[in-house]
């Protein structure tokens, strides 16, 4: 019989409700059966497209022995942490703190008033390789909570309270300046290596499209030579390695080095935030540089997007899992993706499947596993012929599909909303500004009530029952800010007032910090806080971003107040670690440079009006936002007070509402934003 995930909307969730463990979501009523049975509680917390998460759920949640005995002894507690990002954080830090390491599954044994005393991530089935199985482990948390019951409890409240006396340095003094930015740039550049194009040191590499974004913001705005090459070298790196899918577009999770001198081959899950992030710090790249290959991937992974991402409501899912059936009977990762030079040669043809080889470098030896290769561009592989891509992809389509996490996350189609309407605007592709708009109006119809307050998730058009979190607010917000400059639609831009005025509201604490939860939101042992930017924007230097250019068209004080603000993290964290705060970097460089304002006055039917505001999108000003409408339009303040000049279409650049004269031609706006 199905369990209780039964009714829930998380396919990951979902995932587990015909297990043999009787799962609970996290909910009040979980802890209050924990109390009532006076044992603990074991929380499990994973997403949908994580491999070994399936692999912890295979050899362990479903065997009916493991199963009955966790049913006996814990209250067990299943997590999404894709719906739950507060829950995750929390437990996270913990796990971190005690362990020196984290990741996902991740287990976590409390008390039943949520105190964690135990913590482990993916533990075996059997003993191995110095970790212990996941039965030893239950059994041995059992036994400590039946025998030494006074000592849990001690380790736990210590744990606790630990927790609770952590400081965060969100550093003083507002706006970092022009030292802490230098600091932050130097510090790339000792991790940066030139001859390979990728950050960091470790055989692990994740797309670093924040830092990409600061490193194109800096370069733009002071010359620097030097951030623009590194620039271009991850940019050039990432998409020549097997980390982008070099037939069908979009960027996987990340790439490691399985031992020494071997390829890099990726973790082959490929999630929303990443493809909408790098989609659009490839176009910015494309519009300092002109770069033919950043053009190719932005589109690309735009379109891979829409393709295989878009739901039937308009919005788009989380992720594609990173396995899939091997035509064989077997679940296996990376089978949609590999290749081997037979494989190449059967779609092809003997002679046309040896050229691809060489441009994929598909070698007989295998750069994966069994033989097979994860298609990469090596530098010697020669070149293809494009309809040669398009019988590979074609013959790939007839695999066995990865599955799809299709729950709507709020933050993550705001990062996509953003890169979509951009991309189109700057490539002049209006399906996907029209794309960008529905998954826009799905936002506003689905996940916001009618207090503007946003819900983290939705699926099939029904809404989660979690509450939106700071980086939902940021995210969507600034989603909305680059449809409305790209647009010419006030409405955005009033949607992104309405949530801005919540961030204010509801996640901004004493001193101008910001908190990952609302005022009014589920307590647990600790409110998250976390300012650094991971996998995508934190929620802190989102709000940073959105604020500032929310203020930037508006002219609201409060909003730029809170802005620099919250870059005082920046000040703080920037010289020390910049590869992990790489979107508040990008955030504090538009602050310096002004925000730049631009007002495009005209009517929209004029192609002069629409050459004034393509040139405006056209510019790589760190940070600008661009109003477009006719003279007086109430839905942007920056179009108040703006007249045609002498009759024609003019645009107005400007500095915290404070102009130059206006310019009527495309040639002397581009300068005047030069």
């Amino acid at each position: 019989m199905p369990n209780r995930l039964a009714h829930e909307t998380s396919p990951y969730l979902l995932q587990h409700a015909d297990n043999p463990v009787d799962w609970w979501p996290w909910s009040p009523e979980a802890f209050e059966e924990a109390r009532e049975r006076g044992v603990p509680v074991l929380l499990s917390v994973g997403y949908s497209s994580c491999h070994w998460c399936h692999v912890l759920a295979h050899e362990s949640f479903e065997d009916e022995v493991t199963a009955a005995f966790m049913n006996e002894h814990f209250v067990n507690v299943k997590v999404d942490r894709e719906e739950r990002p507060d829950v995750d954080a929390v437990y996270m830090e913990a796990v971190q703190a005690a362990t020196g390491q984290g990741g996902w599954p991740m287990s976590v044994f409390m008390t039943p008033d949520g105190e964690p005393f135990y913590f482990g991530t993916y533990f075996p089935p059997e003993p191995r390789h110095g970790m212990p199985s996941f039965r030893q482990v239950l059994e041995g948390v059992q036994g400590a909570w039946a025998n030494r019951r006074e000592e849990v409890a001690e380790v736990a409240e210590k744990i606790t309270r630990d927790l609770a006396a952590r400081e965060l340095d969100h550093g003083t003094g507002g706006l970092p300046g022009e030292e802490e930015l230098n600091q932050a740039l130097l510090g790339i550049v000792r991790e940066y290596d030139p001859a390979s194009g990728w950050l960091g040191s470790g055989d692990t590499k994740f797309p670093p499209g924040m830092v990409i974004e600061f490193l194109l913001r800096h370069h733009v705005r002071t010359g620097s030579e030097g951030a623009l090459e590194m620039a271009e070298g991850m940019c050039e790196a990432m998409a020549r390695s097997s980390l982008y899918d070099q037939l069908g577009g979009g960027f996987h999770r990340y790439v490691l080095r399985p031992r020494p001198g071997a390829a890099l081959v990726p973790h082959f899950e490929k999630m929303l935030y990443d493809n909408a992030l790098l989609c659009r710090v490839y176009a910015h790249l494309w519009r300092v540089t002109g770069s033919d290959l950043a053009r190719r991937v932005a589109l690309e992974t735009a379109d891979f997007m829409v393709r295989e991402l878009r739901t039937n409501e308009g919005g788009y899912a989380s992720a594609l899992d990173a396995d899939s059936d091997d035509g064989a009977g077997h679940h296996v990762e990376g089978a949609f993706y590999v290749w081997t030079p037979a494989q190449l040669a059967e779609v092809l043809g003997e002679r046309d499947g040896e050229a691809a080889a060489r441009h994929f470098g598909v070698t007989e030896e295998g750069t994966f596993e069994e033989g097979a290769s994860v298609l990469q561009l090596p530098p010697d592989g020669g070149p293809l012929d494009a309809s040669l891509y398009e019988r590979l992809l074609a013959a790939r389509e007839l695999r066995e599909r990865p599955g799809r996490d299709d729950k709507l996350v709020a933050a993550w189609n705001g990062l996509a909303i953003a890169a979509l309407a951009e991309v189109g605007a700057l490539f002049d592709r209006p399906d996907l500004v029209e794309r960008a708009t529905e998954a826009a109006d799905v936002l506003v119809r689905v996940h916001m009530d009618d207090h503007a307050r946003l819900a983290r998730t939705s699926k099939d058009g029904q809404v989660g029952a979690n509450s939106g979190v700071l980086e939902d607010y940021a995210d969507v917000a600034e989603g909305f800010l680059a449809l409305a400059g790209v647009t010419g639609e006030g409405v955005w831009l009033e949607f992104a007032g309405f949530l801005l005025d919540i961030v204010l509201d509801q996640f901004v604490g004493e001193e101008g910090v910001l908190y990952d939860t609302a005022h009014d939101a589920e307590k647990l042992i600790r409110r998250p806080q976390d300012p650094t930017d991971n996998a995508t924007p934190s929620g802190w230097t989102a709000a940073a971003s959105a604020l500032l250019s929310y203020a930037a068209h508006t002219g609201s004080s409060a909003h730029r107040e809170a802005a620099e603000g919250a870059l005082g993290v920046v000040r703080a964290l920037g010289p020390r670690a910049p590869r992990f705060i790489g979107w508040g970097l990008a955030a504090a460089s538009a602050a310096l440079d002004g925000p730049r304002e631009v007002a495009v006055v005209g009517a929209p039917t004029d192609p002069r009006t629409g050459a004034l505001h393509r040139t405006a999108l056209l510019a790589s000003a760190p940070g600008a936002v661009v109003a477009v409408g006719m003279p007086g339009g109430a839905e942007f303040p920056l179009l108040a007070d703006r007249p045609l000049v002498d009759g024609a279409p003019a645009a107005y650049v400007c500095r915290r509402f404070t102009c130059e004269a206006p310019v009527t031609s495309a040639d002397a706006l581009a300068e005047a934003l030069g």
